[in-house]
């Protein structure tokens, strides 16, 4: 049967609407109230002008927001690398090498033992606001074991994306292109029907120009959308062929040429900021202020995985890219649900509106500004998804 909610007293709401309340990107209004109809918004306004609901939640004067939307994560895998993390927060630096590490724990690990740890991290990130996910392959680097990655991930999102091409496998360490061939062939076919995304690591030692491209390609031609990891480590082709092949995100966007952002800010492709890898690498931080300036549509995201950037956490994000990547608060958390929302190519999440889900949060807090402005603090107090309160 049919069921409506208000969520009512809210002191701040943040709709990423600009033809409602304050008329900014983020659609701010303030003593503000939600009706949420089965899964979907149904209606925003003033608290004193909310509709009769079958039901009303008090949000005691905190602020709601949409779902966090976190458009990279790469969240099959098995073991940590604690050792690898201490040494190089010993002076040691980050290179692409150690992604070998949890291919080997990945391949040893059983499907429940991966599943079991997917869930737990989707627990995990869903205490902290995130409502929607896409998460990788590329931790198996064979063709059974990147499909099993794959089947494991779309029994828990839509949002998948098959990532062969992540690092050349040590199994032809001496034949890079024979891993291509495999990328581009057997495995493709094994990892398509799972699916919607296709990806690559484009870097050096790792793809380089040429060999994405090929990538990238034959997955577009197997009906799987581009998106890849461009510019992370050294400035590269990667933005570039991002824009050429109307990738959906070109991620990471650390080392841009003019050039490079001007591309992406004549395109469609957005540029995913993911400040969890800086913190945990020590490299510098992409300039995010240079690409909104410049009109390039930015997302943040966490990169959740067990080298470079273990966190879950959207809110340390936010406050990571706007104390060190220039973003404002407003900036960050538009780049957090509607920029995420975005690099997805969806109009259903990261707005609250009428039509979109009903996937938000509760900050225990009047202002989306304590996101940033109370860092480290674990301020989300409940989390609805689809018109369910599944947390808090």
């Amino acid at each position: 049967m049919s069921s409506s909610t208000v969520i009512t007293n809210i002191a701040t709401l943040v709709t990423n609407d600009p033809s409602l309340g304050d008329n900014s990107p983020l659609g701010l209004i303030q003593d503000a109230a939600v009706v949420i109809e089965d899964d979907r918004i149904a209606w925003t306004g003033e608290s004193s002008k909310a509709p009769a609901t079958d039901n009303r939640v008090d949000a005691g004067g905190r602020a709601v927001l949409p779902g966090f939307v976190d458009s990279h994560a790469h969240l099959v895998f098995a073991g940590d690398r604690t050792q690898e993390f201490n040494a190089r927060m010993s002076g040691r630096s980050y290179t692409a090498g150690g992604i070998r590490t949890t291919v080997a724990a990945t391949r040893a690990a059983s499907d429940e033992e991966l599943e079991r740890n997917l869930t737990h991290y989707l627990a995990e990130a869903l205490r902290q606001g995130t409502t929607t996910f896409e998460t990788k392959s590329g931790y198996g680097l064979t063709v059974e074991d990147e499909a099993r990655a794959l089947r494991i991930a779309a029994r828990h999102t839509d949002e998948v994306t098959y990532l062969g091409a992540h690092i050349v496998s040590p199994d032809f360490a001496g034949d890079p292109a024979a891993y291509v061939a495999l990328v581009t062939g057997e495995m493709l076919d094994a990892c398509a029907p799972y699916a919607r995304w296709i990806d690559v690591f484009c870097e050096k030692g790792a793809f380089d120009g040429d060999q994405a491209r090929t990538i990238l390609t034959a997955g577009r031609a197997r009906g799987l959308t581009p998106r890849i990891h461009a510019n992370q480590l050294s400035y590269g082709p990667g933005v570039q062929l991002a824009v050429e092949l109307d990738a959906a995100s070109a991620d990471h966007c650390t080392h841009l040429t003019d050039a490079d952002v001007d591309a992406l800010a004549n395109s469609r492709t957005v540029a995913t900021l993911l400040p969890g890898a800086e913190f945990s690498t020590r490299a510098e931080w992409p300039d995010a202020r240079r690409l909104l300036d410049a009109g390039v549509t930015v997302a943040l995201s966490t990169d959740c995985n067990p080298g470079s950037s273990f966190t879950s956490s959207v809110p340390f994000c936010v406050a990571l890219a706007v104390r060190d990547m220039r973003m404002t608060p407003d900036e960050a958390v538009w780049s957090a649900t509607a920029g995420g929302a975005a690099a997805l190519r969806r109009d259903d999440i990261g707005r609250l509106t009428p039509g979109t889900y009903a996937d938000l949060l509760l900050l225990d807090a009047p202002s989306h500004v304590h996101l940033a402005y109370r860092p480290g603090v674990p301020l989300v107090s409940g989390v609805w998804r689809k018109g369910v309160r599944v947390a808090g």
